[in-house]
């Protein structure tokens, strides 16, 4: 995948863990970053997300896709596929 997918996340966020069902159901690898466990990490995401400090928040590259309800939206809209090259077996 030519575009790294990170989900900022919480332990027992709803939101978070629907998020990573999403992905994970759609095949698509990601890298999770719990906030939790890493709170240095909070600011790196606030200051990504252009100051929003609710997870999740998602990122394609560089690209801040938003929150869960923004990735279900992308995904109804038939999106988020065309934002990623398909994934293909080892």
């Amino acid at each position: 995948m030519s575009q790294k997918v990170e989900i900022y996340t919480s332990r027992y966020c709803p939101y978070c863990k629907s998020a990573k069902m999403l992905l994970a159901r759609k095949g698509i690898p990601f890298e999770e970053i719990d906030i939790a466990a890493n709170g240095e990490r909070l600011e790196e995401m606030i200051t990504r997300s252009g100051g929003v400090a609710i997870v999740p928040q998602i990122f394609l590259g560089e690209w801040h896709v938003g929150d869960s309800r923004m990735l279900e939206e992308l995904d109804r809209r038939g999106e988020l596929e065309r934002l990623l090259p398909p994934v293909t077996p080892d």
